[in-house]
């Protein structure tokens, strides 16, 4: 078993080294400034394309992550860019927050106020400060977690409302993306500022900061994790539950930022729970794993979407990781190397580099989806990598 991890840890460090390096040359934006809003899946660059928050955000916290592993200067290189982009062309100095989206140009172009976006400045302002030590970085992160705590908390029911107009005026469109229900709260969103909360704790440790983060554990205890591990997705304002989708690939992913949470701040009780808790919603995804140890996607009124989208495999990784380290079960790490191997087989792009969207259940390739985009980024993927290098280095 040592020598399976250490020709993983090999792989998975080689594995990191290829993602940054699509990245660094393919991405960064010359003519306009930032990145490229969108790169198709043969790396070709529409150069038109409107620059997404997330994309930019994510892309913060991935190199300034990967500095922080590394010390190698080319990577803090793109976190500067990142950030100053972030800084000058996505910040509303007017209202608070963070603008949806931005031009080719850095013109907005959707200036509404999606709290997972503004989430995931947190995460790149505070693990970029993790890297610089830069007091900005630090200040915008505490501004932003100010702004979603007096612009969306609900002081009633708890929890965050999901979106808001430029000014954060209500707004009848609250959907993160077209795919999802039109609710109030969501699963997902509570998840990346509980994430981003919980990144800020590790340079800022304010009480009223503590007590979001123990608080949003406590939603998720609550409100969404149903009687069989997995984690529902909608809620209306009073966590009335919305719709019955199952995603394997979330489930396993809040499977490990939870118990990671609970952690940061070092309460006893709900490690304790969590700990149990985690377990139970690692075993909850598994039975989205398919023979050739990809993870499904999805699971909508009790029929499988036949996809195996990228990023649920490097949650499963690090989440069936994290099981086997809680449990000793060798069957959980089992699940990560047939996953990884599946992941080389099928997902990663051998040909014009980075990992493809997905495939479908024949492994051939969802072609129609992007490399780099609104959604497609190096997080979910490099995360992996990181996240298991140093839980590897932790075990040994």
């Amino acid at each position: 078993m040592i020598a399976d991890l250490i020709k993983f840890k090999s792989e998975i460090s080689r594995e990191l080294c290829d993602i940054l390096h699509y990245w660094t040359t393919n991405v960064v934006d010359e003519q306009y400034g930032g990145f490229y809003g969108k790169i198709d899946n043969d790396n070709v660059i529409d150069i038109n394309a409107p620059k997404g928050l997330v994309l930019n955000a994510r892309i913060l916290w991935a190199f300034s992550a990967a500095y922080n592993h590394t010390r190698d200067n080319k990577y803090l290189t793109m976190a500067h860019r990142a950030f100053d982009y972030l800084s000058h062309k996505f910040r509303d100095t007017e209202y608070g927050g963070y603008y949806w989206s931005v031009d080719k140009s850095g013109n907005i172009t959707d200036g509404k106020k999606q709290v997972y976006g503004i989430a995931f400045c947190i995460y790149g302002f505070s693990e970029y400060y993790k890297a610089t030590q830069d007091k900005l970085a630090l200040d915008q992160a505490v501004e932003a977690y100010a702004c979603l705590e007096q612009r969306s908390f609900d002081v009633n029911k708890g929890g965050y409302l999901e979106a808001f107009g430029k000014d954060w005026h209500p707004i009848p469109d609250l959907r993160l993306s077209a795919k999802d229900a039109n609710e109030k709260k969501t699963m997902n969103t509570h998840l990346h500022v509980l994430e981003a909360y919980a990144n800020l704790y590790q340079v800022w440790k304010e009480v009223k900061l503590k007590k979001s983060i123990k608080k949003l554990l406590e939603n998720f205890i609550d409100h969404m994790v149903d009687k069989n591990g997995h984690l529902h997705l909608f809620f209306d304002e009073d966590w009335n539950v919305k719709g019955n989708i199952i995603s394997y690939g979330h489930d396993i992913e809040a499977a490990w930022l939870l118990l990671e949470a609970a952690e940061v701040i070092e309460d006893r009780d709900l490690i304790g729970r969590l700990k149990k808790l985690s377990v139970k919603v690692a075993d909850a995804a598994s039975r989205g794993l398919d023979v050739d140890g990809g993870l499904w996607y999805e699971r909508e009124d009790g029929q499988l979407v036949k996809e195996k989208h990228s990023w649920p495999q490097a949650e499963a990784m690090v989440g069936f990781f994290n099981a086997w380290q809680l449990t000793d079960d060798e069957k959980y790490l089992e699940y990560v190397l047939n996953n990884w191997r599946f992941i080389r087989q099928h997902i990663l792009d051998k040909k014009n580099g980075e990992w493809f969207w997905g495939v479908y259940a024949d492994h051939s390739v969802m072609k129609d989806h992007d490399k780099a985009g609104f959604w497609k980024c190096p997080y979910h993927n490099s995360r992996a990598c990181l996240e298991l290098i140093r839980r590897i280095n932790q075990s040994n």
